[in-house]
């Protein structure tokens, strides 16, 4: 069995996420998701919500295999510690492939012994509009033992920053969107609010 292992911030999920969560359904057994807290990026908004987000945004794709789930327990703030648990609930024998985008292919090599990692999964590198995918980074994570290949994906270019600075509603899906107003999570949200309110 091949399992897709697609950690992501979800500060808040984007319309490009779902994107990608549907070709993984397309391409692999089984497409394992979590709201994760990346050590190299602070967030605003509480993981509880995160989840409740992803959950959300999941729940709109009509995958025919039902092949995704979001396994909230598998999130750590190391990935090794993530593959490890994977590992006991789907056996030593599954064939892990780890999703990542393309702007966290240089943050790599400093991730929690990366070397023991990389020689336990394949590793998939979604391309992201404005990070390019150049060659000495591919060389260097390759160096490190990395078995990498290129998604043939183009996601829409959206992203949780920018919405999060702009509030861009084309970014995320409705249910997210509704989620959002409902909880009063971001401050883009409050202020758009508050200039139509003045208009």
């Amino acid at each position: 069995m091949k399992i897709a292992l697609f950690g992501t911030s979800a500060d808040p999920p984007t319309a490009g996420h779902q994107a990608i969560i549907k070709w993984l359904s397309q391409n692999y057994d089984r497409v394992v998701i979590w709201a994760a807290d990346n050590p190299f990026k602070s967030h605003q908004t509480p993981l509880q919500h995160r989840v409740a987000m992803l959950h959300l945004l999941i729940d709109e794709i009509h995958a025919p295999q039902h092949n995704i789930s979001l396994e909230q327990e598998l999130s750590s703030f190391r990935t090794l510690e993530t593959l490890d648990k994977a590992k006991q609930r789907w056996g030593t024998k599954t064939e892990f492939t780890l999703v990542i985008g393309s702007d966290l292919l240089p943050q790599l090599p400093h991730w929690y012994r990366i070397e023991d990692l990389l020689h336990q999964v394949q590793l998939l590198v979604v391309p992201r509009p404005g990070y390019v995918i150049d060659q000495s980074t591919l060389q260097t994570v390759e160096n490190l033992g990395a078995k990498i290949a290129i998604a043939q994906l183009h996601a829409p270019d959206v992203s949780s920053t920018a919405y999060r600075n702009s509030g861009d509603p084309e970014a995320l899906t409705p249910p997210v969107i509704d989620y959002i107003h409902q909880q009063h999570l971001y401050k883009c949200q409050d202020a758009s609010k508050k200039s139509l309110q003045i208009r």
